[in-house]
């Protein structure tokens, strides 16, 4: 039996003509594809003609009425029962324009080219059809006028201005403000990297040439003789070079992620905290005073936590992981959640063997799927027994009584 070929009325072709849009309009704005663009509307044969009489007539008088862009090819079809028919062959469609017509998409078509084109008349640099602007098409069709000049405002400020050191709130562009400009970091850096021939120039700070706000860290000082060199503070947020400038000398440093956990640990002699780096904990080498302490470092049980405290072993050589071990995972491991994604930049960790094995043991799903052990989630007195042992410090059970000899004497607080 023979196929019944496929006869494509004008719903069908739009709808091919709609995901050939969708996947090819970018390229177009570009100059690409071929052209004109053909459409076959299928091929019917004597046979098909002859057992389907009315749904092919259906089918002629459908592109007989048809008045959309292209332009219809008819063929003469010579059949030894029926004679000689003409039937509609192609549609040609000569440009990306009538394509987008027949999309419903001529408005934005138009209005990027029209965008496109007044782009590469202003940099020279975006002239060639390859620039990479078309990757940019939503922009250039759906941004309102007054965006899409400001953004060239930006654009024209950053080039000639390419290393001011001004913040995002000084920037003397009418019209944008720092909420405007921070929603589209993203675009400008691109943008500005095809306009310098330099897509791999930096993040958006290092194209714009701007200041960065300064990195700010939580220190929180668990000792009371500390906390007299600082006015009494036991709380500070401040960026890191003030920080660098403080007066203090601890003698113990414990490094930790959770904020709520920061916040309750009890005075310790001698030790601050310093809470919530994350992947930013190599930055605590640029603080002097740090130097020699005595540091642990407590983070979740997972792949990030290892790689956190990898770093902080490359800034706090000898630092000291707590509660990050198999023997903690496995006691606890019915209050384990699961890791979103895993640390995958795994090439160099400063770890220990046994930790490097927890690591590999986590990647592997050796005792789950992406298990990750928070620490909020371990019982607060496991917690705080294993900071005091780390610093040979009494447990609870251990501190001495009332009236007994301080365990460490410290040097005057500074006068003036």
């Amino acid at each position: 039996m023979a196929t019944t070929p496929k006869l494509q009325r004008p719903e069908h072709v739009r709808d091919w003509l709609i995901r050939r849009y969708n996947n090819q309009h970018r390229a177009w704005l570009e100059g690409g594809g071929d052209w004109p663009l053909t459409v076959s509307l299928g091929t019917p044969t004597e046979a098909h003609v002859a057992g389907e009489l009315e749904g092919v007539r259906a089918w002629v008088d459908t592109w007989r009425t048809w008045s959309g862009p292209g332009t219809l090819v008819h063929q003469e079809r010579k059949w030894a029962r029926i004679g000689s028919q003409t039937v509609p062959a192609t549609l040609s469609l000569a440009t990306p324009a009538e394509v987008a017509a027949w999309c419903g998409q001529e408005r934005r078509w138009v209005r990027a080219c029209t965008r496109y084109a007044a782009l590469r008349e202003r940099w020279s640099r975006l002239q060639h059809l390859s620039s990479g602007l078309g990757r940019f098409f939503d922009v250039l069709a759906d941004y309102s006028e007054a965006d899409f000049e400001r953004l060239q405002a930006v654009l024209t400020w950053a080039l000639a201005n390419p290393a001011s050191g001004m913040y995002v709130r000084q920037l003397p562009i009418v019209g944008v403000d720092t909420k405007w400009l921070e929603k589209r970091t993203g675009l400008v850096t691109e943008l500005l990297g095809l306009l310098r021939g330099d897509t791999e120039a930096g993040d958006f700070y290092e194209v714009m040439g701007l200041g960065r706000q300064p990195h700010r860290v939580r220190l929180r000082l668990l000792c009371p003789e500390l906390r007299i060199r600082v006015g009494g503070l036991r709380d500070i947020e401040a960026p890191l070079t003030e920080l660098a400038a403080l007066s203090i000398q601890p003698s113990r440093v414990v490094v930790l992620e959770n904020r709520e956990s920061g916040v309750a640990l009890p005075d310790m002699p001698g030790t601050v905290a310093f809470v919530g780096l994350g992947h930013a904990v190599s930055t605590l080498g640029n603080l002097p005073w740090i130097a020699g302490v005595t540091a642990v470092y407590w983070g979740d049980i997972d792949t990030h936590g290892l790689a956190i405290l990898s770093a902080a072993r490359a800034t706090i050589p000898g630092i000291k992981s707590v509660l990050m071990d198999t023997a903690t995972l496995l006691e606890f491991k019915d209050l384990a959640v699961q890791e979103p994604n895993q640390a995958t930049d795994v090439r160099v960790l400063e770890l220990t063997e046994e930790e490097r094995a927890l690591f590999d043991g986590l990647r592997a799903g050796t005792w789950g799927n992406k298990l990750r052990l928070e620490q909020e989630r371990l019982p607060w007195s496991l917690a705080l027994d294993a900071l005091h042992c780390a610093f040979d410090l009494p447990t609870d059970d251990q501190k001495p009584a009332v009236g007994a000899p301080p365990e460490t004497s410290f040097p005057p607080p500074l006068q003036g």
